[in-house]
């Protein structure tokens, strides 16, 4: 498939949808979370054997970085995953928004630039998936969503409040 003008606009929309989501939709949400959490409890295990919402939002970070940026080129791939999950304070609540929405900004930025061809062609990543582009931009959309929809229930449990997103 050549980059051609129906394929540009293709690539245009795909960029814009993804931050769309991620800027405009996920990360308000989050913010509005981690600050109803607070410092302290934004590190609180639901239970033993879950995460808290800051081990979540470290790894919407380490899962961006490795299947956006490293995946593209922007860095190396230098993730620590289990030190998501091992994480148990550290870092303010503010300070975990903060450094997810950077990253999502520079994905952003680097799925603005991916023209189809990019999209297109096949890659591996974490050593061990076959993808294309446009694979691994989608499993950043649901991979986010799914861990935003964790954040999102626990927030309501720990707190009794009524989110109200479509206020903001």
């Amino acid at each position: 498939m050549n980059d051609g003008p129906d394929a540009a606009q293709l690539a245009r929309i795909v960029a814009a949808e993804f931050r769309r989501r991620l800027l405009g939709e996920m990360l308000p949400r989050l913010r509005r979370c981690a600050e109803w959490l607070g410092d302290e409890r934004i590190w609180q295990r639901p239970a033993p054997h879950c995460n808290s919402a800051g081990n979540l939002l470290l790894h919407l970070r380490g899962n961006t970085t490795q299947w956006i940026l490293a995946t593209f080129g922007a860095v190396d791939d230098a993730r620590d995953r289990p030190a998501e999950f091992a994480a148990d304070g550290g870092r303010s609540a503010a300070e975990l928004i903060d450094g997810l929405a950077a990253t999502w900004q520079r994905a952003c930025d680097v799925v603005t630039g991916l023209s189809v061809s990019e999209l297109l062609r096949a890659r591996v990543v974490q050593q061990r998936y076959y993808e294309t582009g446009l694979s691994a931009v989608l499993h950043v959309l649901e991979h986010c969503s799914g861990h935003a929809g964790q954040i999102y229930a626990w927030t309501k449990q720990a707190t009794g409040r009524d989110l109200k997103f479509y206020d903001l």
